[in-house]
C-alpha cells in the first residue's frame, strides 16, 4: 500500500507540472530549499511501522525501480520512503544536472526530517544503490548518530581506474569550465543486470534518462567521492554492503576501502560472484 505525502510548503498560483506534464498537485512530493518539486514515494507496512527506511536511487534512474525491493521491506513492518533526485524520473531540473552534490544529501535530510515529525522515535535507516550509495554515505556522515544502520547496494566509492586516469580527470575539469553540458556517453544497460528481463525494462522506461552524462555532472560525481574519502573515518553505524564481483559499473575496490576505513564495529561485506550491477534486480534473494 502507498500512501501520499503532502509538500510542507505552499503551490504558486499556477501549479507546477513535473517533466512528464503532471500537476504536483496530483502527485505526491516535497519542496526543496530551492523550491524545485521532488516527486516522492512511500510504501507503508500493513500494521504499526518498526522502523523508517529511506532509499535513494542511483544516477539516471528513478526511484519507481526499488518498487519491489520496498514491498519485500514493507513485509517486514518497515515504513518505505523516496524521492526521485533533482533532475532525475519525475522531480524537476534538468536531466542529470546538479549545481553541487550536496543538493541530493540535503534533500536528502529535509525528506528524511519530515518523516522523523511525522513518525516519532521510529529508528531511521538508510538504503542506497550506486551514486545513491555516496548520497547515503555523505547524508550519513552529516547525521552522525542519526541512523540506526546503512545498506549499501554497489555502491560510488572510489572511480573507476580506467575513468580517472589522471589526464583524464585533468581534462573533464577543463571540459567543465568551456563545455560543462557536453556530453561523456551514456550508462551501459548490459552493465546493469544479467536479467534480460531486467535490461530490457531499464531500456524502454521512460523515467530512466538514457542519454549522455554532462561534463558538469561528472565532475560532481569526482567532488562526491573525495568527499567520501574524508567521511568514510567518522562513520561508526552498522553497515551491510551488497556488491558483484563482475560490477563494471561502480568499482567493487570502493566496497573493500569502505569496509576497511569505516570504524563501524558492526559492518559486513557479501560479495556475489559473477554478478553485476544492480544486484537488487537479478538476485533471486532479492
Amino acid at each position: 500500500m502507498k500512501t501520499g505525502h503532502s509538500s510542507r510548503m505552499p503551490e504558486e498560483s499556477s501549479p507546477k507540472r513535473s517533466p512528464q506534464n503532471i500537476p504536483y498537485k496530483d502527485l505526491p512530493h516535497i519542496i526543496n530549499a530551492d523550491g524545485q518539486h521532488l516527486f516522492c514515494r512511500y510504501w507503508k507496512p500493513a500494521t504499526a511501522a518498526r522502523a523508517l527506511v529511506f532509499i535513494a536511487h542511483g544516477a539516471g534512474e528513478h526511484c519507481g525501480r526499488y518498487d519491489d525491493l520496498a514491498q519485500r521491506l514493507t513485509e517486514l513492518n518497515l515504513f518505505v520512503f523516496a524521492h526521485d533526485h533533482v533532475g532525475h524520473g519525475q522531480s524537476e531540473g534538468d536531466r542529470m544536472v546538479v549545481s553541487d552534490f550536496h543538493v541530493f544529501i540535503r534533500d536528502s535530510l529535509q525528506h528524511i526530517d519530515l518523516m522523523k515529525k511525522d513518525h516519532p522515535g521510529l529508528p531511521v535507516f538508510i538504503l542506497g544503490h550506486s551514486m545513491g550509495g555516496a548520497i547515503s554515505i555523505l547524508t550519513a556522515s552529516e547525521r552522525l548518530g542519526d541512523f540506526s544502520g546503512m545498506v549499501l547496494i554497489s555502491p560510488l566509492v572510489v572511480a573507476s581506474p580506467e575513468v580517472a586516469t589522471p589526464i583524464k580527470v585533468f581534462a573533464a575539469k577543463v571540459l567543465n569550465l568551456v563545455l560543462p553540458n557536453l556530453s561523456l556517453g551514456s550508462i551501459d544497460p548490459n552493465a546493469v543486470s544479467r536479467n534480460k528481463k531486467e535490461m530490457e525494462s531499464y531500456t524502454s522506461d521512460p523515467l530512466v534518462y538514457h542519454g549522455g552524462m554532462k561534463v558538469s555532472f561528472v565532475i560532481q560525481l569526482m567532488n562526491a567521492i573525495a568527499r567520501i574519502e574524508r567521511a568514510l573515518p567518522k562513520l561508526t553505524l552498522p553497515v551491510l554492503v551488497l556488491h558483484g564481483s563482475s560490477d563494471k559499473l561502480c568499482d567493487i575496490r570502493g566496497s573493500h576501502i569502505l569496509m576497511d576505513t569505516v570504524q563501524s564495529q558492526d559492518k559486513t561485506l557479501k560479495v556475489y560472484e559473477e554478478a553485476y550491477h544492480a544486484l537488487h534486480k537479478e538476485l533471486p534473494e532479492f
